[in-house]
């Protein structure tokens, strides 16, 4: 699927309703710094959609965005930055697993990890969980242009075997070159396409209501 609309619509301290909730959704996950809001700016064309930060740890909100007016993606906030407290990690958690167990509208997970390391115990836990609640995921080695093309089968080796997944289902993925945005596309169509009928774009984002939150990068 070629993203041809993408609009930020609100960010949230917790799960709950929002404008155009009930089509399907599509979460992305990952430890903080590798690459989420990168990833998105990418696949949508958009330079400034999903606000990147030098600081890592600092998305603490749950941003929604409408893709091509049929499905929503689900920026989680990134996990696993040394620097926050023991409090802060604890909400972050609970806001993460709260959305799992609410959002019904959820579809496919992206969990992202970095390709030049192997996951993190976060990495892990986060892979532990989609498991056990059943949700279906996707492993995205992101930062693919930081290796060579001859490189990336080795360094796929351990992210697989810590995560449980075979070599030909991780994407391989660059914001920088592109790589993997048209498998990102083709997954995409992959999973709207499991949804019983055609969804229904929704009206233009221009009637939302005013005085919705504004996003935290």
């Amino acid at each position: 699927m070629e993203i041809k609309q993408a609009e930020f619509i609100t960010s949230m301290a917790s799960y709950g309703q929002f404008a155009g909730r009930g089509l399907p959704q599509i979460a992305v996950a990952g430890k903080s710094n590798v690459g989420k809001s990168s990833l998105i700016n990418k696949l949508c064309n958009r330079n400034k959609l999903a606000r990147t930060s030098a600081t890592p740890g600092k998305t603490r909100l749950i941003n929604v965005f409408l893709l091509n007016r049929v499905f929503h993606l689900i920026d989680l906030p990134g996990y696993g930055f040394a620097k926050v407290d023991k409090q802060e990690k604890a909400r972050w958690g609970k806001m993460m697993q709260d959305y799992f167990e609410q959002a019904e509208e959820l579809r496919h997970v992206f969990c992202l990890v970095d390709i030049r390391h192997e996951p993190t115990e976060d990495d892990k836990n986060m892979n532990l969980f989609l498991r056990q609640m059943g949700i279906p995921f996707t492993v995205i080695a992101t930062k693919a242009d930081k290796i060579s093309r001859g490189a990336r089968q080795k360094q796929l080796a351990p992210i697989c075997r810590a995560l449980l997944v075979q070599p030909w289902e991780v994407i391989c993925w660059s914001s920088e070159d592109g790589t993997g945005r048209e498998q990102l596309q083709k997954l995409i169509d992959d999973i709207l396409a499991g949804d019983e009928g055609e969804q229904e774009p929704l009206p233009d984002m221009a009637s939302l209501e005013e005085g919705a939150p504004m996003r935290e990068a």
